[in-house]
């Protein structure tokens, strides 16, 4: 007789003992009461965040080991030497251990927990927290620019995910120990619980109820309580009691806000462009990432001690507690050469987290414009310190898009609240105009470019992976234009319907009429004898849907003048009456859409631990020339590698889930996923046809546009 086996196809035996009794625990629990279900998610979080605090102080003290190693090789080959040669072998060894064993360490960490959220239910593999953890260790203390909590908060919800998968949880619930190994990680690292639980709310899980604050605020306080046993409870930053010195700054800290949003929104661009164009080089990743650490070596070589090396929080808190006496051309200076160290250490694939970098880039701005503005004026901007702590909010604030969670972490990393009128205004500011000059943030540009849409309404999200085409009602009841009020009575009363398209002899498109319509001529007491288009909406002024359109897009321009139907027409022919859009047809929507994402959930999970760390991604942005256009997917299908998927189709910003019916059109971005040895020959296909020669296609193709 087999022995019986858990969710992972092991035997479960193969648990751990204390694992298994308290899986054991909760599942007597969990059939009792709701409120015992409560405790287990709530005693799980705590455990999450306990390991996850271990789990950081761990990183802490890997990063400072591997510090101490680079200081010694500086010391044996020459400062320059030495630094450049081993941030070179660091950025190797990092390369090697993201391609050899997870792809998901790669880059800054959060926008991979964001997609296991959206896509596979939660789910990570554990080895993404070993291989996170040791890969940003190497990156950071070498050197790389880059922040400690983006690979702390992917352990942290690797970890939750991993405890969660062995207690069977739920998927929601799934998602939920995932935040909270998430806001373990930010309370770990800075010492900061409030911050790090708003942190996973507002950016990593996208949605804000009492249960789920509930249990990610245990968790962060599970976490900060290990941190602070281990490491102290002073905060970050040790920072004299900067005040608001005169009104009279607030234009100059609403001048700091705007110029935090350029800087943001150029931040964002530059390191995608970076990864773009690192990620198109057909080179090895661990040569890549070497050269990416070197470049940051060089860069920092330009600076006095090398200050934009590292996460940076040590030159912030230094120069703040100074009132931030640096000359003004070393600040911008500091300034270009930290947005190009960051911006070479993550784009070319080295492990570590943008958050750090982005406080750095604040502070220098904001020290910049203190600077400036004690120099004009003296009397009114006192303090530039004051302006750099701001700054930090701001940038980050606009980099991230999550306000609060920036005007929380800034005043629980430096224990000051006296700014919170300019603080509030900069934070607000930024984030606003660099929401308007850029759509996406420095965490869901990733995910768009892999043709995933990251929206606070999940419902409206799915409702963008259905097309028109899927849902529109073909089989159409309508009225002719010669018709009168009476025969549209009559069609009305037969039929059933609210609204029904009227057309001209040759059955094309000439307008709208509903039963409200009728409802309006008959207490106006119009003769029965009337035309119906006395009455009809004329063609020129109705708003119609187009097959190719997801049915989101359909119902936001529903939504936005209360209509009930539209009518779908050709893009081809205007006139031409394809179909219509009704109430039901969004209802049918949401259901397929609900279907094709759990679909498209469970085969995510079936190939992950099929294809692993030999796997990828492959992106590529469809030409009107090239020869899928016009085609369906059941037409390909045949020709694609074997176990490649089909992830997604993104087209005008919104993502379709492909399926046999779908038909490629020019400037869909396509995304599939499959092994690595086929990577190439799936790209010459999607780019032309499957006999396509390897050098027939410029790779520029699939660079994101900007």
């Amino acid at each position: 007789m087999d022995r019986a086996t858990n969710n992972k196809g092991k035997p479960a035996g193969s648990q751990p003992a204390f694992i298994g009794a308290f899986s054991r625990w909760a599942d007597r629990l969990r059939g009792r009461s709701m409120e015992a279900g409560d405790i287990i998610l709530i005693s799980s979080a705590i455990i999450v965040g306990g390991i996850t605090g271990l789990a950081a102080i761990f990183f802490i003290n890997l990063l400072a080991a591997i510090g101490e190693v680079a200081m010694r090789a500086q010391v044996l080959l020459g400062s320059a030497i030495g630094l450049l040669d081993f941030m070179a072998l660091a950025g190797l060894l990092v390369g090697f251990i993201v391609d050899r064993w997870a792809r998901e360490a790669k880059g800054h960490g959060v926008p991979e927990v964001m997609e296991a959220l959206l896509i596979r239910g939660g789910r990570i593999r554990p080895r993404v927290a070993i291989a996170k953890v040791v890969a940003s260790s190497i990156t950071i203390g070498a050197g790389g620019s880059a922040g400690r909590e983006g690979p702390i908060v992917q352990t942290g919800a690797a970890l939750g995910s991993t405890l969660a998968q062995l207690l069977r949880f739920s998927e929601e619930r799934v998602g939920t120990l995932v935040a909270s190994g998430a806001a373990a990680g930010i309370a770990a690292t800075f010492n900061a619980p409030i911050a790090g639980s708003i942190f996973a709310l507002e950016v990593v899980l996208g949605r804000f109820t009492v249960r789920n604050f509930g249990v990610v605020v245990m968790s962060a306080v599970s976490a900060s309580i290990v941190g602070r046993g281990f490491l102290g409870d002073r905060p970050a930053f040790d920072v004299p009691a900067y005040t608001l010195h005169s009104l009279g700054e607030l234009p100059i800290y609403l001048a700091l806000g705007l110029a935090a949003a350029l800087l943001a929104v150029l931040f964002i661009r530059l390191l995608y462009r970076v990864e773009a164009f690192f990620d198109h080089w057909k080179q090895p990743l661990p040569l890549k990432t070497s050269l990416g650490m070197v470049a940051t070596g060089l860069l920092a070589l330009m600076v006095p001690e090398g200050e934009v090396l590292g996460p940076g929080l040590h030159v912030i808190g230094e120069a703040i507690a100074n009132n931030f006496d640096l000359g003004l051309g070393l600040l911008v200076a500091m300034l270009f050469l930290k947005l190009g160290a960051t911006t070479f250490t993550l784009g070319s694939g080295n492990s570590g987290g943008v958050f750090a970098p982005a406080l750095f880039l604040g502070a220098v701005l904001g020290g910049i414009f203190g600077t400036v503005a004690h120099t004009i004026f003296p009397d009114i901007a006192a303090n530039p310190g004051a302006y750099a702590i701001v700054g930090m909010a701001a940038v980050f604030a606009a980099s991230a898009r999550a306000p609060i969670t920036a005007v929380l972490i800034v005043f629980e990393m430096s224990g000051d609240y006296k700014l919170i009128l300019p603080l509030l205004m900069a934070t607000v500011l930024a984030t606003l105009l660099a929401e308007a000059l850029f759509a996406e943030s420095i965490y869901t540009l990733k995910l768009k470019l892999k043709g995933l849409r990251w929206q606070r309404g999940r419902a409206e999200n799915i409702l963008h992976s259905v097309s028109v085409e899927e849902v529109m009602s073909r089989k159409l009841d309508v009225l002719p234009q010669t018709a009168t009020l009476a025969e549209a009575y009559t069609e009305f009363s037969r039929t059933h319907h609210h609204g029904m398209p009227v057309v001209d002899g040759a059955g094309r498109l000439r307008g709208l009429v509903t039963i409200s319509d009728l409802d309006r001529a008959q207490a106006e007491e119009m003769s029965t004898d009337t035309p119906l288009t006395e009455i009809a909406t004329p063609r020129a002024h109705l708003l119609v849907a187009y097959p190719d359109e997801t049915i989101g897009v359909a119902l936001e321009r529903m939504s936005r003048r209360g209509f009930g139907r539209l009518p779908v027409v050709s893009r081809e022919d205007h006139d031409a009456l394809l179909g219509l859009v009704r109430r039901s047809s969004i209802i049918r929507a949401y259901q397929i859409a609900i279907s094709r994402h759990q679909s498209l959930r469970q085969q995510a999970q079936a190939e992950q631990p099929a294809v692993g760390a030999d796997a990828q991604f492959v992106e590529v942005t469809l030409d009107a020339t090239d020869a899928l256009v016009g085609k369906r997917v059941a037409d390909v299908s045949a020709n694609l590698p074997a176990d490649c998927v089909l992830v997604s189709i993104n087209r005008d910003g919104h993502t379709i889930l492909p399926h046999g019916a779908t038909t490629f059109r020019a400037g869909d971005v396509v995304t599939a996923f499959t092994h690595r040895e086929d990577a190439d020959r799936l790209k010459r296909f999607l780019c032309q046809d499957e006999t396509a020669a390897p050098a027939s296609r410029d790779e520029k193709k699939s660079e994101p546009a900007s």
